[in-house]
């Protein structure tokens, strides 16, 4: 049997050797396959989705498929992959997977079920409390960075005083006085533009209200300052402490208090690429602020924003987790791990699955949040993508 040989190619003198051209997503994926822990991390966010999916759809609606607040006393602290006791429960009581996989807890109901309830809950609140945070983060961190070195004008805190003045007259229902400044804001807002094109000079004595305050980067950075002033955990339980307990409220409020990083971060990027040849030339060819800052600009500031925003979704997932052990989280009926966990701590001797089951997930979880995060930060970064 003979084989044919295909002819060999070699470069000659004038020739020059090419390497394979990839797409950014190409090589980041390839990067991506060589970082081994960050690949795993990637595996067990992905399967914790499709877990909290399905947990959304088997306990969530009227009648759902898993009840996770079915209580079943006569089979209260089951150990796990335990068999329920047919003679004394109804029909409508037994498990539907015909056995308790994770045990049951002090009131007999499915601790499998309500860790499934549980995921959708941790999930939704690390997803919505990040989108906060980085929407919140992008704006005032593009602001700082792009409109750092302008002047904020007495007239400018003049105006914002007024528009948050209708806001809130407009929150607390009196309309007739919020109708008022709304016309005075109004009027206020076609003055300001006039001012700050310049084709309106001030009067002497109002010349005081175009005088220099602080620049807009003073402003924020000095309120990044004082947000990191104050430790961020017991804000949340403090302002978690005056509010009406709500998964709503949780949400807003961790979002809130953690946009700094993503400030930081978007500023630095800011900095470094406004002062690039391609802004310059965007600016020389009349573009407009808003595209040069969301066309040119924020895809290339968006990589350390996409990491903090990985790592911020497990800080924000042990946050609530914490809310929720200390009694300050999401309310009955919903079922999170953080108050599966503080119920199993009353029966950690005699059911100690209570309380080891949701805190090895919990372990897992932001464990896989952050090796992940870890991993599309030597990514992006060039410096540090020399070790992979």
């Amino acid at each position: 049997m003979s084989t044919e040989s295909k002819p060999m190619h070699f470069i000659g003198a004038g020739e020059t050797f090419m390497p394979p051209s990839y797409s950014p997503w190409a090589q980041t994926w390839h990067l991506l396959l060589k970082n081994r822990m960050a690949l795993a991390g990637l595996l067990i966010f992905l399967i914790f989705f499709i877990v909290a999916i399905i947990g959304l759809i088997v306990t969530g609606g009227v009648d759902p498929i898993l009840d996770p607040a079915r209580v079943r006393l006569q089979e209260k602290l089951r150990p796990p992959l335990s068999l329920p006791k047919t003679d004394t429960l109804r029909k409508e009581e037994l498990p539907a997977l015909g056995i308790y996989l994770l045990g049951t807890d002090d009131l007999g109901r499915d601790v499998f079920v309500r860790m499934l309830q549980g995921a959708w809950v941790s999930l939704t609140v690390g997803f919505v409390a990040v989108g906060i945070a980085v929407g919140i983060g992008i704006l005032l961190g593009g602001l700082s960075g792009y409109y750092g070195r302008l002047s904020i004008r007495l007239y400018h805190i003049l105006f914002w005083s007024l528009v948050v003045t209708v806001a809130g007259f407009t929150f607390h229902q009196r309309f007739w006085a919020a109708a008022l400044l709304l016309t005075v804001t109004i009027t206020a807002v076609a003055w300001k533009r006039r001012l700050d094109s310049r084709l309106l000079p001030l009067p002497g004595p109002l010349r005081w209200l175009a005088m220099p305050t602080l620049q807009v980067d003073t402003l924020i950075m000095r309120a990044v300052d004082i947000m990191l002033c104050f430790p961020s955990f017991f804000l949340i339980l403090t302002v978690v402490a005056l509010l009406p307990p709500s998964i709503y409220n949780i949400m807003v409020i961790i979002g809130l208090t953690s946009w700094m990083g993503t400030t930081r971060f978007v500023r630095a990027e800011f900095l470094s690429l406004r002062e690039l040849d391609f802004v310059a030339a965007a600016r020389a060819l009349g573009i407009s602020d808003a595209r040069i800052i969301f066309r040119h600009i924020m895809p290339n500031a968006i990589a350390p924003v996409l990491v903090s925003a990985t790592l911020g979704i497990a800080s924000a997932m042990l946050t609530e987790a914490g809310l929720s052990f200390l009694g300050f989280g999401v309310p009955p009926p919903h079922a999170t791990w953080g108050n599966i966990l503080s119920d199993g701590k009353a029966y950690i001797f005699d059911a100690p699955w209570l309380t080891f089951i949701p805190g090895v997930v919990i372990l897992i979880v932001v464990l896989a949040f952050n090796l992940f995060g870890e991993g599309m930060r030597d990514i992006f970064n060039p410096k540090l993508r020399e070790r992979n």
